[in-house]
């Protein structure tokens, strides 16, 4: 069986999330840079990968001189690919003579999921029409039954709330204990 090969799925290859970051020479034109995109599309597209996201963040000074250049074009891709298309991926940019320096990572998937819950709720929330009925009254007759007070309370008083805590640690919490020294004092 090969490297990456999942078993559950008969020995297929499974596709990841990776992030391919590359600088191109400051040199490059615009039609250069898009001509390199386009590469980089065809090999993911050839090999039934897809692309997520093209971020361009320009030209940017690089942290020490590579081949010379003080400048670089900065391009990030977040793409779903299998392994073999990684490997294609990488020997394709590694003989571009425009690429100064390149990285295929794959990225983290539980930073992926919320990204894409993310992307799902933002996407619901548009759709949602604007003009809402009487739900929300409801819906907020239910959020005041387990509501946690945030109003300015003075420092040792009932209803404090620790900093860094979430819900279900605050209801965890012990009641603030005063000594009666610092209560007279």
């Amino acid at each position: 069986m090969c490297p990456g090969a999942n078993p559950k799925e008969g020995g297929g290859f499974v596709r990841r999330d990776y992030e391919l970051g590359f600088i191109l020479n400051p040199e490059v034109n615009e039609e250069q840079t898009r001509a390199i995109l386009e590469r980089v599309e065809q090999v993911v597209a050839n090999h039934d990968g897809q692309i997520v996201r093209i971020n361009q963040w320009g030209r940017r000074r690089l942290g020490y001189p590579i081949e010379h250049h003080r400048d670089g074009f900065y391009v990030f891709i977040d793409m779903i690919l299998t392994p073999e298309t990684v490997i294609e991926l990488d020997r394709t940019l590694k003989v571009s003579e425009e690429v100064l320096r390149h990285l295929i990572k794959r990225r983290d998937p539980k930073t992926v999921q919320k990204e894409r819950e993310a992307r799902a709720a933002a996407a619901a929330a548009a759709a949602a029409p604007t003009t809402a009925p009487a739900a929300p009254e409801a819906e907020a007759g239910a959020e005041d039954e387990m509501a946690v007070p945030t109003g300015d309370f003075p420092a040792g008083q009932e209803g404090e709330i620790p900093s860094g805590l979430s819900a279900e640690e605050i209801e965890d919490v012990p009641p603030a204990i005063e000594d009666e020294e610092s209560v007279e004092a």
